[in-house]
């Protein structure tokens, strides 16, 4: 199982040649030179190991480590001393840290270290996934270890267990009835129905028969009685996804149910009394719509009682690795795909997703038909994400030995990365985990021209 591994080490030899070794075993490594560095990398995603200097530059590293155990608690931790700093490592291994390594480090017992903590923390994946098959509780899920993601969740467990209205934004794709199940399923009706309504998948003069059920004869084409949504959801949640698309007239007796909890069918003079929480979605800003008058502006703030925001996948790229772990997992549950090659995950790493997760869940699941078993290469990655644009994969016969291989990727990846940042080393200095001089030492070994990507003095400001 690769892990996704913070390296933090003011020492710029011995954090490469670290980084190398790690890279090589198949772990993706992002690298800090100092601790503000990596404080700001911890407050950004999530990460499986961080491998820690306890002294950075003169200064204490407890900082980072006291992070960890804060936000990340999860995270295994790995601390690096020199002779004086032992003290400090055995008092991290009280509070905590999961090993620590003297200086000078001997490659061999850091690679033995780190694969057994690989095969522990799939193990667990292992026993998780066996209880959840066991007890049939599967359950709908959020994944990602993102500071922005952790805010998420906390705020969707916290709101779970209230009745009031929740008004759920995002773009499509970003897994907005996925939070509404958790909401559901978290509240005190998850054991009544939870019924779905896309607003947009019926006309106008369709939706309100569709919510509210209708008499027969109520209109051309009801030959029979029908109980809407509204009445199959009592006692449970209906979940209104798409509510922009909702005419204004269904809008106003929407606005009845929420205030009073009583609606009339189409065609009954009948009052239907029901106990329904709405949650609905909308990946359109509602207040603009309000300002066009196309949606009630008394019914907006009736639906955003409570609110939750879910961020676009460009906003959490750091969730990346375990999204694809996470649907890897669910579309080849045998274990018969293992992974992605380097530079399947540079591919990945480099496309935007516009279809945010759904994109992302979509291009897994066809990776992992193609590849069948073993590693997912870029050749079994759907075409849009750039999988044109990567050489194919050496033939048998052609082989290279792996340090020429390791060393062909880092230059793809490092002319990925400066394309991405528009030609700014600083900023891709910054994304990469190194320093700018680093980079461009190592621009400079794999003889990338000094003005690839357009004059350095204008891009960096």
């Amino acid at each position: 199982m690769p892990l996704d591994i913070l390296l933090v080490d003011d020492d710029p030899k011995l954090r490469q040649a670290v980084a190398d070794r790690l890279v090589a075993a198949g772990h993706r490594v992002t690298m800090a030179a100092d601790a503000a560095r990596a404080q700001a990398l911890l407050g950004e995603r999530g990460f499986d190991l961080a491998l820690c200097d306890v002294v950075l530059g003169g200064a204490s590293a407890m900082a980072v480590f006291e992070q960890i155990r804060r936000e990340s608690p999860e995270t295994d931790v790995i601390l690096v001393t020199g002779h004086g700093t032992v003290q400090d490592a055995v008092r991290a291994l009280k509070a905590g840290a999961t090993d620590y390594l003297t200086k000078p480090i001997e490659m061999e017992r850091l690679a033995h270290e780190v694969g057994q903590i690989a095969e522990r923390r799939e193990l667990e994946r292992e026993l998780r996934r066996a209880r959840s098959q066991v007890s049939g509780e599967t359950g709908a899920q959020l994944v990602g270890r993102t500071a922005v993601m952790q805010r998420l969740l906390e705020r969707v467990n916290t709101i779970a267990a209230s009745d009031a209205p929740v008004l759920i934004a995002g773009e499509s794709g970003t897994g907005k009835e996925l939070v509404a199940k958790i909401l559901h399923e978290h509240s005190a009706r998850r054991g009544r129905p939870m019924v779905v309504v896309n607003c947009a998948a019926f006309p106008d003069t369709l939706i309100e028969a569709e919510l509210f059920g209708h008499e027969r004869g109520a209109f051309t084409g009801a030959f029979k009685k029908r109980e809407g949504r509204f009445k199959a959801a009592h006692n449970g949640t209906l979940f209104l996804d798409e509510v922009s698309e909702l005419p204004l007239q269904a809008q106003a007796k929407l606005l009845r149910v929420l205030q009073e909890g009583t609606f009339q069918p189409l065609g009954s003079n009948e009052t239907e009394k029901v106990n329904v929480r709405i949650i609905s979605a909308t990946h359109q800003p509602l207040k603009d719509l309000v300002a066009e008058r196309r949606f009630r502006e008394d019914l907006f703030y009736r639906l955003k009682v409570l609110d939750v925001r879910i961020p676009p996948l460009r906003e959490r790229q750091g969730d990346i690795p375990a999204l694809v772990e996470h649907f890897v997992s669910r579309f080849a549950p045998d274990g018969r795909v293992t992974g992605l090659t380097p530079r399947a995950w540079a591919a990945v790493t480099h496309h935007p997703f516009p279809g945010n997760v759904r994109e992302l869940e979509h291009a897994v699941h066809h990776a992992v038909v193609l590849a069948g078993s073993g590693l997912v290469d870029v050749h079994h990655l759907p075409e849009e994400l750039g999988a044109t644009e990567v050489d194919e994969p050496a033939p048998v016969g052609e082989i290279q030995p792996l340090a020429e291989a390791v060393k062909q990727f880092e230059r793809e990846y490092l002319l990925r990365a400066l394309e991405a940042s528009g030609g700014n080393r600083s900023k891709t200095a910054s994304q990469l985990g190194i320093s700018r001089k680093n980079l461009w030492e190592k621009l400079r070994s794999h003889g990338v021209p000094s003005k690839h990507g357009g004059d350095e003095r204008r891009s960096d400001g």
